[in-house]
């Protein structure tokens, strides 16, 4: 039988593994970061109601500009923006998650012969994204505590001079916040593409600023967010950006034709319609995540400090062996092979007791 050592792949490829967070069916699945939460059953109703009037056209094709739904994504963000910074749906992109959006930026601004810089430990798909697209990957290190100041960000930038950066912020998988003044920094030290991944923004305390705020007068800065985390959308993978309409216009260049289907489409536009009860459950999961970091510190765990849906913590012995036991309770964590370390997703009430009273009760024999 073929195997793919047998198959002309790209050499550049050629011994490269695949994204693969583990999938398994457990009664309480903490390890990627999902909102556990479900959508509201009124919302539902409304969404499946878009998606009948969306399949009575599914014979044509969808639009190809998403019109409806990018000024739909412009109206959201503009929620938590000054008047005179609102976006248009000019200023608007989506793709299907945001991992296609990020991989059609490498697609439009990298290339061989280009490279990426991001600082580790980050999103695993931003090497992978690099990889599939002929960008040079280049990862350099964080300040202590995964914090990364705005003088380590600029001097990194520097050195090394990439044609592209992306910064996670919130990060992940660690959780921690970034400040403006980092993003300035890098954006004020480079010449090229500098992209915020903002995937956990809604989960930062009320009032923190985005980076959508530096938008204006920066043409090589680009936001990027999605429905996936606070939306409760991750198996509709709608992803998106915000950006100087050139960027837009360069996407379209590396775009497939018609690549958001009308069904998505539908379902995002109707899901925003209503935002404000998608983003109920944000405040019952920062909740959630603020318990965790108080118990495990409790329990004497190093829980990082972190503005998102998740927690990383340390101080665990023998991280494999803590995660195989709460697997064995139907507790699925995520073990990123971050010395000492262990990630948990902040679930339901119940979901997180779970995994705090079987940790409670491994913490004496792991």
């Amino acid at each position: 039988m073929t195997s793919l050592d047998d198959l002309p792949v790209r050499a550049d490829l050629r011994g490269k593994s695949p994204y693969g967070a583990p999938q398994k069916s457990v009664p309480v699945a903490l390890n990627v970061n999902e909102n556990t939460h479900q959508i509201p059953e009124a919302v539902a109703h409304d969404i499946v109601q878009s998606l009948a009037v969306a399949v009575l056209g599914a014979n044509r094709y969808p639009d190809r500009e998403f019109a409806v739904l990018r000024d739909s994504l412009a109206g959201y963000l503009n929620r938590g923006l000054p008047e005179e910074q609102a976006l248009t749906a000019s200023n608007l992109w989506a793709a299907n998650g945001s991992n296609e959006v990020l991989q059609q930026v490498l697609q439009a601004f990298g290339g061989p012969g280009r490279s990426l810089l991001s600082f580790d430990p980050t999103y695993s798909m931003y090497p992978l994204l690099a990889d599939g697209t002929g960008t040079r990957w280049i990862g350099e290190s964080r300040d202590a505590d995964f914090e990364l100041s705005p003088e380590t960000a600029a001097v990194a930038v520097k050195r090394h001079d990439p044609d592209l950066v992306f910064l996670c912020s919130p990060n992940n998988p660690t959780g921690t916040p970034l400040s403006l003044d980092t993003v300035e920094a890098v954006y004020d030290a480079t010449r090229g593409i500098v992209v915020v991944d903002e995937a956990y923004a809604e989960f930062a305390p009320d009032g923190t600023p985005s980076a959508l705020t530096l938008l204006p007068g920066r043409e090589r800065l680009l936001i990027s967010r999605t429905m996936s985390k606070a939306f409760a959308f991750a198996g509709v993978r709608l992803g998106y950006l915000a950006a100087a309409p050139a960027v837009t216009d360069a996407l379209r260049l590396v775009r497939l034709p018609y690549h958001l289907s009308a069904l998505t489409q539908a379902a995002a536009v109707a899901a925003l319609r209503h935002s404000e009860e998608m983003l109920a459950m944000v405040d019952d999961i920062r909740g959630q995540r603020d318990r965790i970091v108080t118990r495990l510190a409790e329990l004497g765990y190093r829980p990082y400090r972190t503005e998102s849906n998740f927690v990383l913590f340390g101080g665990v012995r023998d991280p494999h062996a803590v995660f195989e036991a709460l697997l064995e309770q139907g507790i699925l964590v995520r073990d990123l092979a971050i010395e000492g370390c262990l990630r948990v997703s902040a679930g339901t009430e119940a979901e997180t007791t779970a995994f705090l009273d079987a940790l409670a009760e491994l913490d004496s024999t792991v």
